[in-house]
């Protein structure tokens, strides 16, 4: 009888602790539900607080328009480059194409670019100042892709303009991280180049070129859909034999004074052999671009 007792009260505390156990996995599975529900519920919360300037999103998220020296050229240009974009809370790599296609002997032309792949990795610091959801993404990221349309106003001897007119596709990604906006921008813009000298060889030169123009952007702001800013470059450019160098100040000035007034320094130089062109590039942000980018890109001209 005794034994028949210890055998019934084994199987009962056995039961007991079986039951205990399933009701602590139970609970602890409906915590960390719990849990990742509010982590989302904070990640959903903080795509609200998002800045939509370029101080606040990664470096290729608000691109300033390039000085063209005022031509389009009148040669089918692919473009292949890698970037490294470096400051103390964000370390950013990416490989960026481009595809020029002039139309009627350089009168017009369009031209597609895209960062084809972006990798980031950024302070944590960084994350809670631009309100990201976290400082990397296992996969990286992918860029807006940028459809440019130019027609030449004017070109002679001395003196070269064209207007382009852009837009920037919601294409990008991992705007939580505040990489891309997910959302379009457009501008437009004059282009002026004028020779200061050409030897008769046409083998060196130097010019000057000028670029302004209306840059306009979408936002996450109930009461500001959208910001404006007045886009501008200057600087110069010379060529001797096949070496070009060319160095220019680039801007945009925010209608709302929240990060979108960036200012870069940036200079270019390439080495022409035939229709292949190697190029390095090294430009220094100040005022509300933080970056300081580093880039080498091959380009060949059909």
């Amino acid at each position: 009888m005794d034994l028949y007792l210890c055998r019934q009260n084994k199987g009962i505390n056995s039961f007991k602790m079986t039951d205990i156990k399933f009701i602590v996995f139970s609970l602890a599975l409906a915590v960390f539900s719990l849990d990742g529900y509010s982590q989302e519920g904070v990640w959903q919360e903080q795509l609200r607080l998002l800045q939509y300037s370029p101080r606040y999103f990664g470096p290729n998220a608000f691109p300033v328009p390039e000085l063209r020296n005022g031509s389009i050229g009148s040669s089918i240009e692919v473009e292949i480059r890698g970037d490294y974009h470096y400051y103390e809370g964000d370390q950013t790599k990416d490989v960026f194409t481009r595809l020029l296609v002039p139309v009627a002997n350089g009168c017009a032309g369009v031209e597609v670019s895209w960062v084809v792949y972006e990798y980031y990795e950024m302070t944590r610091s960084t994350v809670e100042e631009r309100h990201a959801a976290g400082t990397s993404w296992k996969t990286g990221a992918t860029g807006d892709v940028i459809v440019s349309s130019f027609y030449r106003l004017l070109n002679n001897a001395q003196t070269a303009i064209t207007l382009e007119a852009a837009l920037k596709t919601a294409s990008g990604n991992r705007l939580a991280d505040a990489r891309y906006t997910d959302a379009a921008s457009y501008w437009f813009d004059i282009n002026i180049g004028r020779s200061l000298y050409r030897s008769a060889d046409n083998k060196c030169n130097v010019s000057i070129q000028g670029l302004c123009g209306f840059y306009c952007w979408m936002t996450n702001d109930i009461v500001h859909r959208q910001n404006d800013a007045i886009v501008y470059s200057g600087g110069m450019s010379g060529k001797f034999r096949d070496i070009t160098f060319a160095v220019d100040i680039a801007g945009l000035f925010g209608y709302e004074n929240n990060g979108d007034r960036p200012l870069q320094i940036r200079t270019k130089l390439n080495y022409e052999l035939s229709r292949n062109i190697l190029s390095l590039r090294y430009g220094h942000g100040m005022k509300d671009d933080l970056y300081d980018t580093y880039s080498l890109a091959y380009i060949r001209r059909f």
